[in-house]
């Protein structure tokens, strides 16, 4: 599948909701940390929307993950380049139906440098932006949650890339040494982008709650999926 639409514009700061004071701006969260609101627009939303329904169906679909000591994530994922599992990385679905992953498509792996360059967190060195090579896609449901946690199976220091699509979550944006504080809590909403990179890219971060009912109408979607995209360096 190619990408079927050319690239939004620069985006304008987001419109916010009803009663906003204020429209939302991109944000440092931390140093190497950058929320981009409202990077998607509408059209590239469907369209990101239309693939992960297609990349969720059997084989090596979507599923749900199941830790080494017992334990359910309550957001389910499907993989493509390759599979993530607690903890690594496998070319097939060891932990769900076995078949081989779905491919990583060269127009995803564009958008990853794309958002990069849209949020001007440093490309890990040397040489630039790697190609990006793995993505996460996470569903999350009403009542799911991610605990905190790190991207740390991967060897390249690439920045990591977050695209939030359907309802809103709020996303917990810690440091490198803890689980604990210190801590921001941001909102991310369908179209935000989220990058983080050199001295954040091993912080630790988190899904504490989903809002239901917050995503636009018209993408059509109950629910909350994240799309993260990941330089795996694992040759």
């Amino acid at each position: 599948m190619e990408w079927p639409l050319s690239p939004d514009p620069d985006p304008e700061p987001g419109p916010g909701l009803p009663g906003e004071l204020f429209p939302r701006e991109r944000t440092e969260i931390a140093p190497g940390a950058v929320h981009v609101p409202d990077w998607l627009g509408p059209d590239r939303q469907l369209a990101l929307l239309a693939a992960c329904r297609d990349w969720a169906r059997p084989p090596a679909g979507l599923r749900t993950v199941r830790t080494p000591g017992g334990g359910v994530m309550t957001a389910r994922q499907v993989c493509l380049g390759l599979h993530w599992y607690p903890y690594g990385y496998a070319r097939t679905a060891v932990d769900g139906d076995g078949t081989p992953v779905k491919p990583m498509p060269a127009w995803l792996a564009e958008l990853g440098r794309e958002a990069v360059a849209a949020a001007a967190v440093e490309p890990a060195p040397p040489g630039g932006p790697a190609a990006y090579d793995i993505a996460l896609i996470n569903f999350y449901d009403g009542d799911a949650r991610m605990g905190m946690h790190r991207d740390a199976e991967e060897r390249s220091p690439a920045p990591v890339v977050s695209l939030s699509l359907g309802d809103s979550c709020v996303f917990r944006f810690g440091n490198t040494a803890t689980r604990g504080r210190p801590y921001r809590d941001v909102e991310l909403r369908s179209g935000d982008l989220f990058v983080f990179g050199g001295p954040a890219r091993r912080a630790f971060h988190s899904v504490p709650k989903v809002l239901p009912g917050t995503a636009p109408p018209a993408l059509g979607l109950t629910g909350r999926l994240n799309i993260t995209l990941r330089v795996g360096g694992l040759g």
